[in-house]
């Protein structure tokens, strides 16, 4: 079961994300119990984690970039990152040792299925309340188990199903959704929002599910730093 280690970096610092409520979010540093600092190298050099997923909050909200500490991250450990790409040309923005996530949110379904074609990539299927976020009407209209079989035609590194109103609540995690999704997809998927602790994480592998996106669990203490280590 891979367990992602997850830095959502805003202003330069990363954030305790809560809802996809961006607003909101405070220098994770305020929140934790793991780490004594927000700032993004210093947070993977004490928590030294396999592998991160990093959430570009500043390109998503179209404000600024933290392109050079996402290359720095990659070189040291494996990384994925989410830069809010919306078109083509973005593609080659990310340094070759990070895996591009194509976020629903930014991306259009013909961005996705042309990149593709070109990449290796991941695709997160970002979404609220079940509905899929986006401002491409084509994905907007579909549901999110309508995407993954959508999916299946293309060649993907994974899919992430990212449950926003989710991420930062340590909800827990609903089985019979992912169930579904896991025998509607035809790749690897990981989860990200809401897992509250190892018994989430053991059901997920127990449905086949490849990996989980961890950030609250771990910095309240609720799963064992080990697990990204």
């Amino acid at each position: 079961m891979r367990c992602i280690f997850v830095l959502d970096i805003l202003n330069g610092a990363v954030v305790h994300a809560v809802r996809g409520e961006r607003g909101c979010y405070e220098p994770i540093a305020c929140f934790s119990r793991i780490v004594s600092s927000s700032e993004p190298l210093g947070i993977i050099q004490e928590i030294r984690p396999r592998e991160v997923y990093i959430a570009d909050l500043d390109l998503l909200m179209g404000r600024g970039d933290n392109l050079p500490v996402i290359e720095q991250i990659s070189s040291w450990t494996k990384a994925m990152a989410d830069t809010g790409i919306s078109r083509a040309c973005e593609l080659d923005n990310l340094p070759a040792s990070a895996s591009i996530v194509l976020g629903t949110e930014t991306a259009s379904l013909s961005l996705i299925e042309a990149a593709a074609m070109r990449k290796e990539i991941i695709v997160s299927i970002d979404m609220k309340k079940r509905m899929i976020l986006s401002r491409d009407p084509q994905l907007a209209e579909m549901t999110p188990l309508q995407l993954l079989k959508r999916l299946n035609d293309l060649a993907l590194q994974g899919v992430i199903l990212l449950e926003l109103d989710r991420v930062g609540t340590s909800a827990g995690i609903d089985m019979q959704f992912l169930e579904e999704a896991r025998a509607t997809a035809g790749h690897p998927l990981i989860l990200g929002g809401g897992v509250k602790g190892e018994e989430d994480l053991m059901a997920l592998e127990e449905i086949g599910f490849s990996g989980a996106l961890l950030a609250t669990a771990l910095h309240n203490g609720q799963i064992p730093l080990k697990r990204v280590q």
